[in-house]
């Protein structure tokens, strides 16, 4: 007879000190990331038209309006995702993480991905040359209501329901907004005459985390449709875990190796 899965108290003190682990990778990463990168930064701007609505675009301006530095930037969406880790398995969060887990939920992790995958989106967009204030806070909205949408999915259902589907659905249209906005400006641009495009390592990281941050859905989608291991809870939740450092580090690690490094 094959072993039962351990108690589901000892299943979620794993998963406490899992998050322990974890949190300490992303920590560690993000102090990497500011000791050893060197002071790239990236400019936000703003286009002035200089004159009343049909003005000629070419007799505008850009003006930059400050810069973010790439190293701190990284940095923080990594030190985010450990900061959470942390707090669900400190004595504080603990008892809340291990009830929300009870009821086949996580709302630390949407509040968690609601900064640290936006975070993540808008350095996507400036590597790929999207710089507008504007364009940048519409792309960071659109990302917080993706993530919004899973919280909701979450909430909305239980085990023993037949799930209510319209919540993840509109995420995913949600979540397709800013790649739409990243990979439409790409084509427009290195379709211009004379235009070089940009490095290959964007598009590098463009392909792993468009792939990844896919993945977090067909996760959600596999834990609702209980397909397999995924009708556990707990195991979807540690799938979570792996795919939130996996795709911060592959992101994290990236940006280093093309731009934090003389």
């Amino acid at each position: 007879m094959a072993p039962s899965n351990p108690p589901a108290s000892e299943r979620v003190a794993r998963l406490r000190r899992f998050n322990v682990a974890m949190g300490a990778l992303h920590l560690v990463s993000g102090a990497l990331m500011v000791a050893l990168g060197n002071d790239f930064t990236l400019d936000v701007s703003s286009f002035n038209l200089n004159g009343p609505p049909g003005t000629p675009l070419v007799d505008g301006t850009v003006e930059n309006l400050f810069g973010i530095r790439l190293a701190w930037a990284t940095a923080a969406f990594l030190w985010l995702s450990a900061f959470f880790h942390f707090l669900v398995a400190s004595p504080v969060g603990y008892p809340t993480y291990r009830e929300e887990l009870r009821r086949g939920r996580n709302r630390f992790r949407w509040v968690e991905y609601s900064m640290s995958a936006t975070l993540m989106i808008v350095v996507i967009a400036l590597i790929t040359g999207i710089t507008d204030l504007a364009a940048l806070i519409a792309i960071a909205f659109v990302n917080v209501a993706m993530i919004l949408f899973g919280w909701t999915m979450e909430v909305a259902n239980d085990s023993d329901t037949t799930p209510w589907w319209t919540p993840f659905w509109f995420g995913c249209v949600a979540g397709i907004g800013p790649w739409v906005a990243v990979f439409a400006y790409l084509a427009v641009n290195i379709n211009q005459p004379g235009a070089e495009g940009p490095p290959g390592f964007v598009y590098g990281i463009l392909v792993t985390i468009f792939v990844l941050f896919n993945c977090f859905a067909v996760n959600q989608w596999l834990q609702y449709r209980r397909v397999g291991r995924w009708s556990d809870y707990l195991f979807g939740e540690s799938v979570y875990i792996v795919l939130s450092l996996t795709a911060k580090s592959a992101l994290a690690w990236q940006i280093f190796a093309n731009t934090l490094i003389d």
